[in-house]
């Protein structure tokens, strides 16, 4: 028991250095960006020399970077993520609302690639001789060749302007697809080849000679002793829909972290573009040290 908690305590302690560092790297990245908002507004509204030194002032442009640096960690420490100066709204109100739109694609996409993935895999086992086992391998390269940004391009011209089965704008259906067939093909080929080994242990053998048809071998006894394969691949499998998401709520118009961090760049709203880009960070950081924690627990292979 103090081993796991020894464990988790230390995973815990570097990921938060991990996104502390990853925090500053994005704030002197984020201004990186030639211009800032005080060039955004002087062009678009005209104003004089004087304005802009006080709105500068206003904003706590006109400090070093080093203060900003300081004075962001510790409103962000406090939870206190800033005034958004593009859309003049608190920050975290505009992450709050985006964020449902981001977890809704991306638990959407991750039960339809599970499904798809499991299913396949599973009729390619149970029916060896038949067109699954093609499936599989077309499956899996299809998400290693084909990106999603492409896929969902190729979407729009084939559903949305071609057939014009859905609208583009608000479309969550056409992007969990793609984002689902994507996942479905990091998943498929392991797991098939998992199942095929799992499928000439003795144990299968002996279930075989008891009668039990393949369809329920497969499912009752070989499956659930590989679905460790699944879970080994979440964490890796998560952190790419953190990617695909944001893609396609950009290609889709859907109004998601993505979407948010996009109008911030090209409005220069360093406030919101660092509490999206430390949020997506974050995510991913906390993605594979939970993944990192639950493989180490349970694999006995991984506990020395």
């Amino acid at each position: 028991m103090t081993g796991r908690f020894v464990l988790i305590g230390t995973t815990v302690l570097r990921s938060a250095f991990l996104v502390l560092g990853m925090a500053v790297l994005i704030f002197f990245l984020v201004r990186i960006i030639p211009g800032d908002v005080v060039d955004l507004v002087s062009i678009e509204g005209g104003l004089t020399e004087e304005a802009q030194q006080q709105l500068r002032q206003e904003l706590g442009l006109d400090r070093s970077k080093p203060e900003q640096l300081l004075i962001w960690l510790t409103n962000m420490a406090e939870g206190d993520l800033g005034l958004s100066v593009r859309f003049q709204r608190p920050v975290a109100d505009l992450v709050t609302r985006a964020l449902p739109t981001t977890l809704a694609l991306a638990s959407l996409s991750f039960v339809i690639g599970l499904a798809l993935a499991i299913g396949i895999a599973v009729a390619a086992v149970i029916w060896p001789r038949s067109a699954f086992p093609a499936l599989v391998n077309a499956v899996n390269v299809w998400s290693i060749a084909m990106p999603t940004f492409c896929a969902g391009i190729l979407g729009i011209l084939l559903f949305v302007l071609w057939l014009g089965w859905m609208p583009l704008l608000g479309n969550m259906v056409l992007p969990s697809l793609i984002i689902g067939l994507d996942v479905a093909g990091q998943i498929v080929k392991p797991l098939h080849e998992d199942l095929k080994e799992a499928a000439t242990a003795p144990y299968i053998r002996t279930a075989h000679a008891k009668g039990l048809d393949r369809a329920t071998i497969v499912w009752r006894h070989i499956l659930p002793n590989s679905l460790s394969v699944v879970i080994a691949l979440s964490g890796l499998i998560a952190t790419g829909l953190v990617g695909g998401t944001i893609t396609m709520e950009v290609l889709f118009g859907l109004p998601g972290i993505g979407k948010l961090a996009l109008d911030s760049v090209l409005g220069r709203d360093y406030p919101t573009i660092q509490a999206v880009a430390v949020l997506l960070a974050g995510s991913v950081v906390a993605i594979n040290a939970v993944m990192g924690i639950v493989a180490r627990l349970f694999d006995p292979k991984l506990k020395t």
